[in-house]
């Protein structure tokens, strides 16, 4: 670039020209109806605009942004989560693998009902979501409560509905629905009146952890009580809040038998069921 008088002779190559012609449109710096470079350098000679660096971002400041952006799409804030993915590809520094796997993430944003979705749980709006599931039933929920949350490395919609029909939890608990999300392929969400709940339906649920389990365990948020039973050191009572039966089963059935469901009654039937049902299937496989 050199100067002649009050003239400015620009020699960059066509790309350079194209992105200095982006920025001047960008700034509004214009020629009639065309983006005019001149205009863009002089403002920028004259600190009206400040060009600041964009190649000095620490390797560590990346990956942490690219994990909030993963997390922040994990539970549900898509929208949180899209920002943060266009400023890092508006970084120079960013490595050329990450960029395209940014760029992938931003080309497959969830569908719009799964937004509206986000945007209802954010304001605390009850809706109504409607759906048919891959057998063609379709489904209507009144959702007075609903939170994104991972179980199993799938993503489910955990929500309180005043519809009960078809729900095979334990009573207190008929009103708590997990709903895989990637099952649902496309869906009606509509705001409804009344209130949002504080969260889901829950029950106390006491267990008895034995022999090395009772040692390692990890206590969970949802854990009321955690002790070691009166007079004894190898049996350790853990009384904790749940929301859902299958979740909750799920997670014990693992640590069987050094974990036994004490109360509610309900709760220990349907576990003591399943153990029934396990030993006849075992006894039938041996027979044949």
């Amino acid at each position: 670039m050199s100067r002649k008088g009050q003239s400015i002779t620009l020699s960059i190559s066509e790309r350079d020209k194209a992105e200095l012609e982006n920025l001047a449109l960008e700034f509004g710096m214009m020629w009639g109806d065309r983006p005019n470079i001149s205009k863009l350098i002089e403002a920028i000679a004259r600190h009206q605009l400040t060009i600041g660096k964009n190649y000095d971002w620490k390797e560590s400041r990346i990956r942490a942004l690219d994990r909030a952006m993963r997390v922040l799409a994990d539970i549900g804030q898509n929208e949180q989560a899209q920002i943060i993915a266009q400023m890092l590809l508006e970084r120079s520094e960013l490595p050329i693998l990450l960029r395209t796997e940014i760029e992938s993430f931003i080309g497959n944003l969830p569908p719009q009902w799964r937004l509206e979705i986000d945007r209802y749980i954010l304001r605390q709006q009850p809706f109504q979501l409607s759906y048919q599931d891959a057998r063609h039933h379709v489904w209507n929920f009144t959702v007075r409560y609903a939170q994104v949350t991972p179980h199993e490395k799938r993503q489910y919609l955990d929500c309180w509905c005043e519809e009960t029909e078809g729900n095979l939890d334990v009573e207190e608990l008929h009103h708590n629905w997990s709903l895989r999300l990637d099952r649902i392929h496309d869906a009606a969400v509509l705001p409804v009146t009344g209130e949002w709940r504080l969260g889901l339906s829950e029950i106390d649920v006491e267990m008895y952890l034995f022999t090395g389990l009772a040692f390692a365990y990890q206590p969970k948020p949802e854990d009321k009580i955690n002790e070691w039973l009166p007079d004894t050191q190898k049996i350790r009572r853990v009384v904790r809040r749940v929301f859902s039966t299958f979740w909750f089963i799920r997670e014990v059935m693992q640590y069987a038998p050094d974990c036994v469901i004490v109360a509610p009654e309900n709760v220990r039937s349907l576990i003591q069921q399943k153990l029934l049902t396990l030993c006849q299937l075992y006894d039938l496989e041996i027979k044949q």
